[in-house]
């Protein structure tokens, strides 16, 4: 029996973890009756039904009840279970978000019971050394030595906000480290390159150190959304006197085409003009793990900073996102001395944290889940499952190239295909875009597939809505999509009256 109100227990006390293990009981009972009752990679009936699924959880009543009840969570684990999305679900390919092993779920039910924080050296000894440990193994895949430093971070946008903050502080430096002093008064005009493929997070994380969205320059790419280091170059020849590159940012892996920009000729010139080089692997870095693929991250070393998740490409429950620096004296302007949590006399005999590598104060234990998957699936086996992936987007992107009704758009880099359903000819451009953006909607109202969207331009420059299929799924087989791809046809051919 679960105790509810002021007896609620404790998960560490001997009575928590008798509930925790009846607790257990109940969320495993309500993931097995989740996939069958729901049929599909999530469960039909659209936004309507998601809203009115939870309102029948919590009663139609608050969370804070006067109340509580042990049968309300009891529905509540039961309805989350139901309208979870199954990322183990063939169907399921929208988006970058792996399902994670089953040693790294564990852990982190583990790391919630214990809520170990990396803030303070008594408030979780084990787990501050492990990050440390993990920290040093990431940075040595790519090609860091022995005076890389890093953190792990809530996701890629924040890995990248603070690959930009080092760099920010870099370059600025001779008016005066901007971390103390601040932006004001300063006679430059900072400028971040990246390409026009780049995640949106650059541009945001601009906004959020004081530079502007506007001190963005895009970068012109080609047809796979690769940027130009020609355009790049004549872009940094002809600054004015007054601005500074703070940052050239490649990315490794975009969102659409899963394309890789040229790290080689981008760190070339990073080096010619001293400026710093970041690199965007969040999801391309799972090319490293296979040896027919890593090529594709040839010259990653040469970077000053990456980020990268193993929530995407890596089969660890979000979050697991990562950066690391070549250099971890770039890491100062996070420097924090506060008496109640690192004391230098603490600090001097070894009770050491992590409070000068993050952004965060209180930070939970992600390494722990990320060490658990490393440790279960290994290199080899991590190598096999990328594979296996760009495979099925390989596969997939055949079958849509001798598909009558869809076209495919290229073929795929990594593990992404992109393409769309061609409406019949004379089709306005317009009517093709509702149409694919329609199938996509009927898809994931009906439960039947999850489906990601992006536009790509046309013959005429016009941006067209397309579809894209993301798999990170080592399990899935041929039949399954060709299943997953009759769907889409059978979908398109119903909404276009054919």
């Amino acid at each position: 029996m679960i105790s509810t109100g002021r007896n609620a227990a404790l998960a560490g006390r001997p009575e928590g973890l008798e509930q925790l293990r009846s607790l257990l009981d109940t969320a495993l009972r309500a993931l097995g009756d989740a996939a069958l009752k729901r049929g599909g990679p999530v469960a039909p009936g659209g936004p309507e039904a998601a809203v009115a699924a939870v309102h029948e959880a919590l009663g139609g009543g608050r969370l804070l009840a006067d109340e509580p009840s042990a049968q309300r969570v009891t529905e509540l684990f039961e309805a989350y279970a139901r309208w979870a999305v199954d990322l183990t679900h063939p169907s399921a390919v929208a988006r970058m978000q792996c399902a994670p092993t089953a040693a790294s779920a564990a852990a982190e039910l583990l790391a919630a019971a214990l809520n170990q924080s990396l803030h303070a050296w008594e408030s979780g000894p084990f787990a501050l050394e492990l990050e440390r440990r993990l920290v040093r193994e990431l940075a040595s895949w790519v090609g860091f030595g022995a005076q890389a430093g890093g953190t792990l971070t809530p996701g890629g946008s924040i890995s990248n906000l603070m690959g930009l903050l080092f760099s920010r502080e870099r370059a600025l430096k001779d008016t005066g480290a901007v971390s103390a002093t601040g932006l004001a008064g300063r006679p430059v005009r900072p400028r971040i390159l990246a390409s026009a493929a780049a995640h949106f997070s650059v541009a945001r994380a601009a906004g959020f150190l004081g530079l502007g969205r506007s001190a963005v320059v895009k970068v012109p790419v080609d047809d796979r959304g690769r940027m130009l280091t020609g355009e790049a170059r004549r872009i940094v020849e002809g600054f004015d006197a007054d601005e500074v590159p703070v940052a050239v940012v490649a990315t490794a892996g975009t969102t659409d085409h899963g394309s890789f920009d040229p790290l080689p000729e981008l760190a070339d010139l990073a080096a010619e003009y001293g400026i710093w080089l970041h690199v965007d692997a969040a999801y391309g870095i799972g090319a490293l793990f296979s040896p027919r693929l890593a090529p594709l991250l040839d010259g990653l070393g040469r970077a000053d900073s990456v980020a990268f998740d193993l929530h995407k490409f890596g089969w660890t429950p979000a979050s697991s996102s990562v950066l690391v620096v070549r250099d971890r004296t770039h890491m100062e302007c996070l420097d924090e001395q506060a008496v109640y949590l690192n004391p230098s006399d603490d600090e001097s005999l070894g009770f050491t944290a992590l409070l000068g590598t993050s952004l965060q104060t209180t930070r939970r234990s992600d390494a722990f889940k990320m060490a658990a998957t490393l440790l279960t699936v290994g290199r080899e086996g991590m190598g096999d499952w990328v594979d296996a992936c760009h495979e099925q987007a390989r596969y997939a992107a055949g079958r849509i190239a001798a598909a009558d009704g869809l076209e495919l758009v290229a073929d795929p880099l990594l593990t992404t295909v992109i393409f769309r359903c061609a409406g019949a000819d004379g089709t306005p451009a317009a009517d093709e875009s509702a149409l694919n953006a329609a199938v996509r909607r009927k898809l994931m109202a009906d439960g039947r597939a999850l489906l990601a969207r992006t536009n790509v331009a046309g013959p005429d420059g016009t941006p067209r809505v397309h579809l894209k299929l993301v798999f990170l799924n080592p399990t899935t087989t041929e039949a399954d999509i060709d299943a997953l791809l009759r769907d889409v046809s059978a979908a398109a051919r119903e909404l276009a009256g054919r």
